[in-house]
């Protein structure tokens, strides 16, 4: 009798998770996995957005075009009879502000003029062309169309073009771009400023972090600094520059407006990054473009914008960029930890919907586990939908990107010890990351 209990309130649980789809649906992160699409066909309002129809729709910059084939200083006027240390109609000494962090940091009020001649020889156009096969009409089904077209009509073909940017980080021609900028690209063609162009080739691309490196064949190419994406602070000068809406050099220039924007919080819960937020103006086409401080520097790759909105642009961190660029150099691609979970922060609305099963959750905080896959990491390690977990490597959570950095940051392999609350108990599970299977665009 108590197993027909329970498993009575593991069925009303897993009705229940079913409902909260809705209500939780833009505080989900999807842990990738080899099998998306049941998650997708389960959390989605449709089986290929990745958040509900209110959340943001996130908008990669690429710019892409099909063919068929068959982006002030203020002057303190001082009144002629006063000095600047004059006290007469304020008798408390007023410090005197100091200079924007712009000029404080390059000194110069025409840093975006210098800095575009430095580095702007450096920045690239890159065009990618791919052909898309589809299949044949259904009318070929009617033998009428088959008497004139014969039994076996050719499928359907088209060319998908794409344009982004890119930037040389070494004399030897290797660039820096987006992944969805070259994503299963046939031909790569690289411009540079100077008017010459090449053929270019993928060493690696890692759609997770949406980075890739592109090389040409050439030699004493100029190149950008990278520099530091690390202590990053809202209100920094920067400047973009790129080839948006085809229009090629094209210079923007703004401020950081945040740091640490989780993939989730902006569109994109599949992408593994803490993105830098610019108002700097970015369009499709700045895909792949450097984001620079005021010393030339690169601080950020730029990738994304959110339809709709004005003065949102986000940029991926350059110590990220950098460091994938270099598993990519080095072994052509990159391997990200995963567990196979998809999580929800836990919440008093949420708490309260589950209570009403008579499902035992003490928790007040923590991440409810909504699905488990199938033959994943955590399915083997016996984590079931419904636990909370707590604490992983004796580190809390709290939600649902913790979980996810502490999964970024481990190793494949090695277990994570992960502290989850269920019915009213706390049990101890090791869970051992394995590589993530990610899912390509086909071709």
């Amino acid at each position: 009798m108590k197993k027909a209990d329970n498993n009575l309130q593991q069925r009303n649980l897993n009705t229940e998770l079913s409902k909260l789809t809705d209500a939780v649906s833009e505080d989900t992160v999807i842990v990738r996995h080899g099998d998306a699409e049941s998650v997708f066909n389960r959390f989605s309002a449709s089986p290929r957005q990745l958040v509900s129809p209110s959340s943001m729709r996130l908008l990669l910059v690429a710019s892409v075009a099909f063919i068929s084939i068959t982006g002030c200083n203020r002057n303190v006027n001082i009144p002629r009879n006063q000095t600047p240390n004059s006290q007469v109609q304020n008798p408390i000494n007023t410090p005197v502000p100091a200079p924007p962090p712009i000029l404080q940091s390059s000194g110069d009020p025409n840093f975006v003029v210098n800095v575009v001649q430095k580095v702007g020889p450096a920045v690239v156009r890159i065009d990618s062309a791919k052909t898309i096969t589809s299949p044949s009409s259904d009318d070929f089904d009617d033998p009428f169309f088959r008497r004139f077209f014969g039994d076996e009509p050719q499928p359907r073909r088209r060319v998908e073009r794409g344009s982004g940017s890119g930037f040389i980080i070494s004399t030897n021609g290797q660039i820096l771009t987006n992944s969805h900028v070259v994503n299963g690209a046939d031909t790569v063609t690289v411009r540079l400023k100077d008017g010459r162009t090449f053929d270019g080739r993928v060493i690696g691309e890692d759609p997770v972090t949406d980075v890739a490196v592109v090389t040409i064949n050439t030699n004493n190419l100029p190149t950008i600094s990278l520099g530091n994406s690390e202590g990053l602070q809202p209100g920094e000068a920067v400047i973009a520059i790129g080839n948006p809406l085809g229009l090629d050099n094209t210079v923007t220039s703004g401020i950081i407006s945040a740091t640490g924007r989780s993939g989730s919080a902006i569109g994109a819960s599949d992408k593994r990054v803490d993105y830098i937020q610019t108002d700097a103006a970015i369009n499709p086409g700045n895909s792949g473009g450097p984001l620079l401080n005021s010393r030339g520097e690169v601080i950020g790759m730029n990738t994304a914008i959110i339809r709709g909105a004005q003065g949102l642009g986000f940029a991926i961190p350059i110590n990220t960029a950098q460091r994938i660029a270099q598993e990519l150099i080095a072994n052509g691609k990159v391997d990200h930890p995963y567990l196979g979970i998809q999580m929800a922060t836990l919440t008093p609305e949420i708490k309260e919907r589950i209570g009403k099963l008579g499902i035992n959750i003490t928790a007040d905080k923590g991440v409810l586990l909504i699905d488990v896959i199938a033959r994943s990491p955590a399915a083997n390690a016996g984590l079931r939908e419904g636990d909370v977990i707590q604490n992983i490597n004796n580190q809390s959570v709290t939600d649902v990107e913790q979980v996810q950095k502490l999964v970024e940051n481990s190793r494949i392999g090695v277990p994570l010890q992960l502290e989850v609350q269920r019915n009213g108990r706390n049990l101890q599970v090791a869970v051992r990351p394995a590589a993530l299977p990610v899912q390509r665009e086909s071709e």
